[in-house]
């Protein structure tokens, strides 16, 4: 069940919306402020996911718009990262919305840390581990776009980083060329998880249009910050805000209300 959300709540998911969306588009795991705020204030874990998306997807729409007019896109992968990214979500979020959702928040958390460990790694360590000797890299990105755009569909959190991970250890592309890349597979996975929540009425539109306005206006800020900041300051911000969250949750399902 969903608990009522009064409007001093809705003011600071509003502001977590703001400061998600600035994150997402410079390093990404916007999600991992956002998810985790829903669930705060009492969200059931299904429908904590589809609003996370209806206002997500907002965000996505104006970053990837910010990476493409700057040219920091590779417009000959676009077209692949979308189409496999968008079919990938599409089941994702079929799945989540065919689970019950009793079982969901103990492997929100668990998947919430999971996601956090690939926001800490530093881009620096992906760079060093570039891979360019791969024989057939647009069919290894083909695997990868396809799987993360499955998870995003299915969870969320940590897309973007995974993302920008996959574009630097198979292209050996610099972070922020990375970033720009990785909205494309984002925005798809975005649209398609929206669209398929849209259709069975997971979201709770009162509170993800609010967000959205604040996810759209944090991701342009971001956008236009990311060629001239880097991640590291974002990303320490970003696991502090999930470690104090992570552990709420946790208090929570421990000892529920009753």
């Amino acid at each position: 069940m969903t608990a009522p959300v009064g409007e001093g709540v809705l003011a600071l998911l509003a502001l977590a919306a703001f400061f998600a969306g600035l994150v997402d588009a410079i390093a990404g795991g916007g999600g991992l402020v956002t998810v985790p705020a829903l669930l705060a204030a009492g969200l059931d874990p299904r429908i904590a996911l589809a609003t996370n998306k209806g206002q997500a997807v907002f965000g996505a729409v104006s970053s990837s718009v910010q990476f493409w007019r700057k040219g920091a896109v590779d417009r000959r992968r676009a077209p692949l990262a979308f189409g496999l990214g968008l079919a990938g979500s599409f089941g994702g979020a079929l799945l989540l919305m065919a689970l019950r959702p009793e079982p969901l928040r103990p492997l929100v958390i668990v998947l919430l840390v999971l996601a956090a460990v690939i926001v800490m790694v530093p881009k620096a360590v992906f760079l060093k581990l570039g891979v360019r000797d791969l024989s057939r890299p647009m069919l290894v990105f083909a695997v990868v776009a396809f799987a993360v755009g499955a998870y995003d569909g299915f969870f969320g959190p940590g897309t973007g980083s995974m993302l920008i991970a996959a574009h630097v250890l198979i292209f050996d592309d610099p972070p922020m060329r990375a970033s720009g890349n990785a909205k494309i597979g984002n925005l798809a996975s975005n649209v398609a998880a929206f669209a398929i929540f849209a259709w069975q009425g997971a979201i709770v539109w009162k509170i993800a249009l609010v967000m959205a306005a604040a996810n759209a206006l944090g991701a342009a800020v971001g956008a236009r910050l990311a060629l001239r900041v880097g991640d590291r300051l974002v990303r320490v911000a970003v696991i502090v805000v999930v470690s104090a969250l992570v552990i709420k949750l946790g208090i929570d399902l421990l000892h529920p209300a009753k």
